[in-house]
């Protein structure tokens, strides 16, 4: 019995370990605020020059789990994860306490959530469910040996019961009800940057620029704006503005246009681009 709820686990908690950590390292790598990433869990009672690298750790520590769980039947790793999911339970009981408002961070920026019996119950679940991977060391190659209906039926029941205790389901269902408009959505300086060095228009520009470091970007409703130092053929110094639509994903509208030093515009950029004077 202990095996078969091992195998029915294992496929469980590999992918709950890697989307934890890939969504804790998205989120540092969004460039949030140390007070930002406060928001983010136990992160929370640290001071905030540790937050950043305490999510890191975290993330690369569950990384380190996912991978030794199904290829390792050694019991270092089986019994720390037991130990991890132990210590992010109590963890999660003594921040519902102290910090009430606090999300469990569990899943980056998407456990924002106050930390609740649902986000308690589903790290008590998955400790459980590696207790019964340490007591009886299964690995990927004796899940596909023991590949069964009745195996399977234990995995769906157990992936249920994870999904049942998650608190991030009811936020997700939210935003695919809810979707803001494009005025009012986050959209990170990177990915506006990343689209517009894949545009036509930055190629075409590319060689009047003297570098490829903006000196200015804003934002202005739907567009991010970036403006760089630039050079024409004739020597003459100017700065070129590119304006980079932010709902359109990788295919986003790019518009460009040129403006002397002394601030004449040298060419226009569309009248539907608001631009602040």
């Amino acid at each position: 019995m202990t095996t078969t709820i091992a195998l029915a686990s294992l496929p469980v908690i590999v992918p709950v370990l890697v989307l934890g950590a890939v969504l804790k390292l998205a989120a540092v790598r969004r460039g949030a605020e140390p007070e930002g990433l406060g928001g983010l869990g136990p992160t929370v009672l640290l001071p905030e020059r540790l937050r950043r690298p305490a999510i890191v750790l975290c993330a690369l520590v569950e990384f380190a789990y996912a991978v030794a769980l199904p290829l390792w039947d050694h019991p270092l790793p089986r019994w720390g994860a037991v130990v991890f999911f132990t210590l992010a339970t109590y963890v999660l009981v003594d921040l519902k306490r102290r910090r009430p408002e606090a999300g469990c961070g569990c899943f980056g920026e998407v456990s924002r959530k106050p930390v609740g019996l649902r986000s308690i119950g589903r790290a008590m679940t998955l400790g459980l469910m590696t207790l019964a991977v340490a007591l009886s060391p299964v690995t990927a190659a004796d899940l596909v040996a023991g590949l069964s209906w009745t195996m399977l039926g234990w995995t769906v029941a157990a992936a249920a019961l994870v999904l049942l205790l998650s608190p991030e389901i009811d936020e997700m269902v939210a935003r695919m009800r809810y979707r803001a408009p494009c005025e009012l959505r986050e959209a990170p300086v990177e990915d506006a940057l990343s689209r517009l060095t894949a545009s036509a228009e930055w190629r075409e520009r590319r060689p009047l620029l003297v570098s490829t470091t903006p000196v200015d970007t804003w934002r202005e409703l739907c567009w991010r704006f970036f403006v760089y130092e630039g050079r024409t053929a004739d020597g003459d110094a100017v700065d070129v503005v590119f304006a980079v639509h932010l709902d359109g994903g990788r295919h986003a509208p790019v518009r460009s246009a040129l403006v002397a030093a002394d601030g004449t515009s040298l060419e226009s950029l569309p009248e539907s681009i608001p631009v602040s004077a």
